[in-house]
């Protein structure tokens, strides 16, 4: 496996250059581009001018622009298509989107005629920053989210910061929950970066955003190469607050609560258990919610997806996640601001209810 992080351009316009930058990575001029109904309508013409300027041959797929398109039902009408089109394995696809798009785009190249080369080009912070990278790409079942799918690492992953700027900011208070994530996990000078300019990102200053947005790129991109296929535990740190969110997520049916709004209630649930179990010091968890309390919600979210649950029955919803084993759940939690660990030992239930409990109190506290 090559470096990913050889893989990531950042560049704005990046479009511009991708012949060329198809041509260094060994790839073809034949692309199936997938979008969804928004990236078409938003990006679809001028990339598929510029592609045909630079000699490619095109082929379009669009699918509507919501979490039920990432399933196998959608894939089954995308294969049709690409078979009626005559696409063989000497095509690419270019997913052009946010994390819907890259999964369902690398899962349709990872199993068509037994994989064709995949290129991401996020749209969305999130994606950016995060699901674009490291080639863990799947579908959704009605039992849980992301649980068929495969390793299908890109060839390339082309990202533009200037794609950011047709974003509500709903998305763009989302996507920073991966940014910070990172901060956490792996980085205390970024996190301080991060809590020194978070007005500058989310209004798109730079150098501020291209910062923010290129070492979140690359602090992802250096875990997956040291662990690909999550052998050591290195790259489960970077589900911090995943467990809790998928539950939350599953307990809103994937609908009304958007990915990153449900990963920055898992990390205060994660920041209150690190605490809770003796691993984060006082200090360090009011620093890591103080960063945590600029991200701001729609009105009602945390009350009707959140507060409105009661604890036990998001910690039952938290076992349909993929990163359990045994009917274990597995958490990552902090020792400090900067370093993540996956706990090896099983948490007891008290534990996790007091925790949710905990991140209750303070998310009410903060919305009162």
């Amino acid at each position: 496996m090559q470096t990913p992080a050889s893989h990531i351009v950042v560049k704005t316009p990046v479009v511009d250059s991708i012949g060329e930058l198809f041509a260094a990575h060994g790839l073809g001029r034949k692309c199936v581009l997938l979008f969804d109904e928004n990236t078409r309508k938003l990006f679809g013409d001028d990339i598929l001018e510029s592609l045909r300027n630079q000699g490619f041959q095109t082929c379009e797929l669009v699918v509507p622009a919501r979490e039920t398109s990432k399933s196998l039902s959608s894939a089954w009408k995308l294969y049709s298509r690409m078979i009626e089109s005559n696409i063989d394995r000497s095509w690419n696809l270019l997913a052009v989107g946010g994390g819907v798009v890259g999964d369902l785009g690398g899962y349709i190249a990872a199993s068509y005629y037994r994989g064709i080369p995949v290129v991401q080009l996020p749209t969305t912070l999130l994606a950016m920053t995060d699901s674009s990278i490291g080639g863990k790409v799947a579908v959704n079942h009605p039992l849980g989210k992301n649980l068929i799918g495969f390793f299908h690492m890109p060839e390339l992953v082309l990202i533009d910061p200037a794609y950011l700027k047709s974003l509500p900011s709903r998305e763009i208070y989302g996507g920073m929950s991966e940014v910070v994530k990172y901060g956490f996990i792996a980085d205390r000078s970024f996190f301080d970066f991060l809590d020194e300019h978070f007005e500058e990102i989310i209004r798109f200053e730079e150098p501020y955003l291209t910062e923010a947005v290129s070492r979140s790129a690359f602090i992802k991109a250096d875990v997956v190469e040291k662990d690909f296929r999550e052998t050591t535990g290195l790259r489960a740190t970077l589900n911090f607050g995943h467990t809790f969110a998928h539950g939350l997520e599953m307990l809103a049916e994937y609908r009304n609560l958007r990915h990153g709004e449900a990963v920055t209630i898992g990390m205060v649930c994660a920041l209150c258990l690190s605490h809770r179990l003796g691993f984060l010091a006082e200090a360090e968890l009011t620093e890591g919610l103080r960063l945590l309390g600029k991200i701001r919600f729609p009105k009602g979210v945390i009350e009707k997806r959140f507060l409105s649950h009661e604890s036990d029955a998001l910690y039952e919803s938290m076992f349909s996640d993929k990163k359990k084993i045994d009917r274990k759940l597995r958490f990552v939690l902090v020792d400090r601001i900067g370093r993540a660990f996956l706990h090896g030992e099983d948490v007891e239930r008290a534990d996790v209810i007091d925790s949710i409990e905990d991140a209750r109190a303070w998310f009410r506290k903060r919305n009162a």
